[in-house]
C-alpha cells in the first residue's frame, strides 16, 4: 500500500470526512425488519426499502429453505451455460403475468438490469435523455453505453419535448425513475409517452421503489397511474425491495428480452442467481398479491406520520409514498440531526451530496407495512426534538 500513497487516498478521504460526506458502513446483526440490531445496538429502523415487510416473512424463508434443500445454493453457471435453472423461469413467467409483459428476464440486481440494458440496446450513435433526478444505475448506464447523454430537468415535460427536438441519433430513448429514490415523488409516465411517441423515441422506466408498493394490486406506477401495463417499453424492477428477496428483472417485449439474451455482456457472462433466491422472491410476489392489506395499512402508516408532521410543523415534500424525505439543507446539519435520532434510539440516515445536489441534504425516511402506529408516534416525538431550533441552524417550514 505504501506504493500509492502518492495518489492521495488518504487527504481525499480526509477531505470527505470535514465535509461531512464521509459514508460509513453498518453491521446488521439481525433479521431485516422495523427493529434491528446493528453493531451491537437495538434500533427501531426507518431506513430499509423493505417496503412490505417482507424479508423475514415467514413464507419466504420456507420457500428459499426448501429450495435450498431439493436444488442446493449456487447456480453453478452463467444462465446461457447451465445457470439456468426452472425455479427462475417460474419466476420470470410470474412476473411477466403480474405485469402484463410479453416476457421478463432475471438479473442478479437492479443495477445489472440497468446497464444490460442500455449496453445491448444503445452506442455511440444513440441519444438517451434522461431525468436529472436519475438512479446512479441508470445514469451509469447511460455513460457506460457511450450513447449521448442529455439530461432534462426533473419531470419537466416541456423541457424534455425541447431537448428531444433538438437532439437526434440512431435511436432515442427517454429514461426515467418510476418512484425517485431520494424526493419519494412520481414521474409523469403519461406525458413522458407522449412526447417520447411524438419524437419516435423509446421510454424505458425503472420502478424499482414502486412496484409491489403503488397500486391497488401492486404492479408499481403503471397501474398506480392508471395505464397500461405496456406503456413503458422497458420496466425495470427489483426483488429486493417490496418483494422481500434479491435480483431484479427486466420486462419487455418477447423481441427486446432475446436482444439482452444475446447482447447483455453483464447477463451473458455472468453466474445466475442462486435458485433458492428465486423460490424465495416468487414466494414474496405470490404473498404480496395475497395479501393486499399490507399496502392498505403501509398507506395508513404514510397518513399517520404525514399528520403527525403537519401538526410539527416538519417540511415534509407533497408525496404520498413510503419514501418521505425532509429537507434539512447542509451536509452537517443533515447529519446532526440523524446523530439525535440514533441516540434516541431510532436509525433514520443523511443523504448528501453526491447521492443529493448540493444544498439539498436531507434525512431519507422510509416506511414498512411492519411498521405499527406506535412506531409512528415514536419517530414523530424523535424528530421533534431533533429538529428543534434551539442552539441548531436546522429551521422548520413555517
Amino acid at each position: 500500500m505504501a506504493r500509492l500513497q502518492h495518489w492521495g487516498l488518504a487527504q481525499s478521504l480526509a477531505d470527505r470526512a470535514e465535509a461531512q460526506l464521509l459514508r460509513s458502513l453498518r453491521t446488521l446483526e439481525s433479521a431485516q425488519g422495523p427493529r434491528v440490531t446493528i453493531d451491537g445496538r437495538n434500533y427501531l429502523a426507518f431506513c430499509s426499502n423493505d417496503y412490505l415487510g417482507l424479508a423475514a416473512h415467514p413464507d419466504l424463508r420456507n420457500a428459499l429453505k426448501n429450495a435450498a434443500d431439493r436444488h442446493g445454493v449456487g447456480s453453478g453457471a452463467s444462465a446461457l451455460v447451465c445457470g439456468r435453472h426452472r425455479l427462475h423461469v417460474e419466476l420470470e413467467e410470474a412476473l411477466s403475468a403480474y405485469l402484463g409483459s410479453e416476457r421478463c428476464l432475471l438479473f442478479s440486481t437492479g443495477y445489472m438490469a440497468n446497464l444490460g440494458v442500455a449496453t445491448a440496446l444503445l452506442g455511440k450513435e444513440d441519444v438517451i435523455f434522461s431525468d436529472a433526478l436519475n438512479h446512479a444505475s441508470l445514469i451509469d448506464a447511460a455513460r457506460v453505453c457511450g450513447a449521448q447523454k442529455v439530461r432534462y430537468a426533473h419531470a419537466q415535460v416541456d423541457e424534455l419535448r425541447d431537448r428531444l427536438a433538438r437532439h437526434s441519433g440512431r435511436r432515442s430513448m427517454v429514461m426515467s425513475d418510476g418512484l425517485f429514490s431520494m424526493d419519494g415523488d412520481i414521474a409523469p409516465v403519461a406525458q413522458l409517452r407522449i412526447v417520447a411517441d411524438q419524437a419516435g423515441a423509446g421510454l424505458w422506466i425503472d420502478d424499482a421503489h414502486g412496484i409491489g408498493v403503488l397500486g391497488e394490486q401492486g404492479r408499481g406506477v403503471l397501474e398506480h397511474l392508471g395505464l397500461d401495463m405496456r406503456t413503458a417499453d422497458i420496466l425495470v424492477g427489483t426483488l429486493g425491495k417490496a418483494f422481500g428477496a434479491a435480483g431484479a428483472f427486466v420486462c419487455a417485449s418477447n423481441e427486446l428480452i432475446e436482444t439482452l439474451v444475446q447482447h447483455a455482456r453483464n447477463y451473458i457472462y455472468t453466474t445466475a442467481p442462486p435458485p433458492a433466491v428465486a423460490a424465495a422472491a416468487l414466494a414474496g410476489l405470490q404473498v404480496s398479491q395475497r395479501e393486499a392489506g399490507r399496502r392498505v395499512h403501509l398507506r395508513e402508516m404514510i397518513g399517520r406520520f404525514r399528520a403527525g408532521a403537519a401538526q410539527l410543523g416538519l417540511p415534509l415534500a407533497p408525496v404520498e409514498s413510503p419514501i418521505q424525505p425532509v429537507q434539512i439543507g447542509s451536509a452537517e446539519d443533515a447529519v446532526r440531526v440523524a446523530s439525535s435520532l440514533q441516540e434516541q434510539g431510532l436509525l433514520v440516515l443523511p443523504m448528501r451530496p453526491p447521492t443529493v445536489p448540493e444544498g439539498t441534504s436531507r434525512l431519507r425516511i422510509t416506511f414498512s407495512a411492519a411498521h405499527q402506529a406506535a412506531d409512528i408516534d415514536r419517530l414523530l416525538e424523535a424528530l421533534d426534538v431533533a429538529l428543534r431550533p434551539v442552539g441548531s441552524p436546522v429551521a422548520r417550514a413555517s
